[in-house]
Formats: structure tokens, C-alpha cells, sequence
């Protein structure tokens, strides 16, 4: 028997988790031919192991691990792959697949795109010109993973060659910058007078909750500006679609993402403690793991490209506008980059 084994990230916020295991329900629906469980990473169980060792004891022979996480980050990278290697030790007669986070997807574009209808309708931003003091600034969980957060660029980027909008910023709630108050003033300096803080999360939790909060906070801070914050990914259709799409293509033995092969994992893991948060002792290896772990430096080959090329796009607009970016990153280094050049009449940060 063939067994889909969903791994959330899990939550403090009990909601959360409840959103990730109807959201698995719902797409399980549509892998009736599979046995289909859900585990968690952290704060809540069933734990990775658990969810293997029921997939066995319901029977399965070949279980595939497919990440309901947004980016290939420190988990999808380092500790879903651990957890994998000690199934196998456990369970040699058992074969194990692992797929691949959702990363960057034309389907997440649309889920935005309909996200905003929150906040905004869909007729009031198709015209550009009355988007001329509106900014969208996209705000992502944040990462120790340098990669991970370049993708959330990414994802701005292509969202604002997409949408009629003049300005698309990226921020982070934490870990990394720029952190979202940063962002937020960021936009306001650009000339915005609205400000509509899109939440790049799967589902409620902590963080969402903050942001609610901070949007008040902000409402006080800057009292001739208006913000609006629109809805989390949430049980978007598009987003079943995907899940879907990944858990089959790694049954399929399509899934792209090569992490455990990769020959900088092992020596990787020496350098990282290992500790996932859970309530008892039950699920301590040996080697202790926890999340909030320093970078290490290795390659993963993806499917996609991380070449910094600038390359002109010719906009048929009138605008003139710099990027000036500056960030400070816990790695003790600084990086400033600072892009000069004519576009569209709209603006996007590009920095990683």
C-alpha cells in the first residue's frame, strides 16, 4: 500500500493546527487511491515518526513525505530529510519518497491575486490609475535560509509584473529584514497613501494574530494613511491543487527537489542541533533537534534559477523611480544594492 504522509509546520495556535488537518481531509478527498495522514513538525503531534509508524501500521509499503511549507528553508532542507533517514534505519523494508515544498508556483500568483478581493475589489484595482498611491507589501514569515527569502522576492516581483499596481515591497515578521515596521515605512516614503499588507502563510496562527495587531498599531501610528490587511492562503481552492500536485509527484517519482541526495546535508547536520518542540521525551533521538538554527553553507539544486542578471524590460510608461535597498542579516555581514533605472510606472523591491 502507498502512503501520503502531509507534514505541517504546526502551531502554538491550536487553529492553525486544525486549519492544516482539514485542509489535508479536503485533499485527500482527491487521493482516494492512497492512504493519506497528517504530522506535524512541531508543537503539536502526531510528529514525523509518529505519522511514519502509523502509515506502517496501517499497512503501507512506500510512504511519500510532502511538506505543506511555502519555501526550501531549514526544514525542508535539513530536518524533514533527518527524519527520513531515521525512518529508514527503523524500517529498511520500507521504501520512502520525499516531495517538495510548494516554492515558486503561478498558482500561489492567482491565490494573491484573489486575496486581495479581501481588502480591495477586483474592479477597483484592474484600472491602474487608481492604484497610483496604493502599495502591496508582502510580508513572509522570515528565515535563517538566504534562499528561502530570495524566493519571497521573487514571488514580489513576479506579483508586480503581474498586477497594476505601482509598488509591491517585500518585509518579513521576523528573523531576517526587512521586517515588516520597515517595510511599512518603506511604502510610505515611496509616496503611498494606502498600504494593503498581504500575508505570504498557509494558515491562521501567531503571527496572523500579530499582524492584526500590528495593523491597529499602525492605523494610530500614521493617522493620514490607511492600511488594510487581506486575507492569509487559507482553504483556497488553488492551493488544494497544488498540494495535490506535489503529493502525486512524488509517488510518481517526479519531485524535483534533490535535498536527500544532497552531499552537503550529512555534513551539514553535524553542525546544526536538531530539536523539534514537542510536549514529552518521546521523540528525542539522540540527537537532539531544535529549528532555530545558524545557516550553514551548502548548495541545493532546484528547479529554479538564482542567476542576479539585471536585464531592462522595456514598460511603455513614463516613471521614473530608484531602488535603494539596504539589509542587515544575522550573518554578520551588510549587503546594499542599488538599482537605477526606468520602469513602468510601477516599482518592485528585487534585492535577496
Amino acid at each position: 500500500m502507498d502512503a501520503i504522509l502531509f507534514v505541517g509546520h504546526g502551531s502554538k495556535d491550536e487553529a492553525g493546527n486544525e486549519e492544516i488537518r482539514e485542509m489535508v481531509k479536503v485533499v485527500s478527498e482527491k487521493l482516494s487511491s492512497y492512504l493519506v495522514e497528517t504530522c506535524f513538525l512541531e508543537f503539536v503531534k502526531p510528529t514525523i515518526a509518529q505519522g511514519i509508524a502509523q502509515c506502517i501500521a496501517k499497512g503501507a509499503t512506500r510512504v511519500a513525505i510532502v511538506p505543506i511549507t511555502l519555501f526550501s528553508a531549514g526544514h525542508a532542507k535539513i530536518h524533514i530529510p533527518a527524519e527520513i533517514d531515521e525512518a529508514r534505519v527503523n524500517y529498511p523494508d520500507i521504501q520512502f519518497v520525499y516531495g517538495r515544498p510548494i516554492g515558486v508556483h503561478e498558482q500561489v500568483l492567482q491565490i494573491l491575486s484573489s486575496r486581495l478581493e479581501s481588502v480591495k475589489p477586483s474592479n477597483d484595482w484592474a484600472d491602474e490609475l487608481q492604484n497610483e498611491d496604493t502599495a502591496i507589501l508582502i510580508v513572509g514569515r522570515g528565515s535563517s535560509d538566504a534562499d528561502a527569502n530570495s524566493d519571497l522576492f521573487k514571488i514580489s516581483r513576479l506579483f508586480w509584473e503581474k498586477m497594476k499596481f505601482k509598488w509591491v515591497e517585500t518585509a518579513f515578521i521576523g528573523v531576517t529584514a526587512p521586517l515588516i515596521d520597515e517595510g511599512v515605512e518603506r511604502c510610505l516614503k515611496l509616496g503611498a497613501r494606502k498600504v494593503i499588507i498581504l500575508p505570504y502563510f498557509l494558515f491562521t496562527g501567531v503571527l496572523i494574530k500579530r499582524m492584526e495587531q500590528m495593523l491597529e498599531s499602525y492605523k494610530e501610528q500614521y493617522p493620514d494613511s490607511e492600511f488594510a490587511l487581506a486575507d492569509y492562503f487559507g482553504f483556497h481552492p488553488l492551493l488544494q491543487h497544488i498540494l495535490r500536485e506535489r503529493a502525486l509527484e512524488a509517488m510518481l517519482g517526479e519531485a524535483k527537489m534533490n535535498c536527500d541526495m544532497c552531499q552537503y546535508r550529512t555534513a551539514a547536520m553535524e553542525h546544526i542541533d536538531h530539536h523539534h518542540h514537542h510536549d514529552d521525551d518521546d521523540h528525542h533521538h539522540g540527537h537532539g533537534h531544535h529549528h532555530d538554527h545558524d545557516h550553514h553553507d551548502h548548495d541545493h539544486n532546484h528547479d529554479h534559477d538564482h542567476n542576479h542578471d539585471h536585464h531592462d524590460h522595456d514598460h511603455h510608461h513614463d516613471h521614473d523611480h530608484e531602488h535603494e535597498h539596504e539589509h542587515e542579516h544575522e550573518h554578520e555581514h551588510e549587503h546594499e544594492h542599488s538599482h537605477d533605472k526606468t520602469v513602468a510606472g510601477k516599482s518592485a523591491s528585487v534585492s535577496s
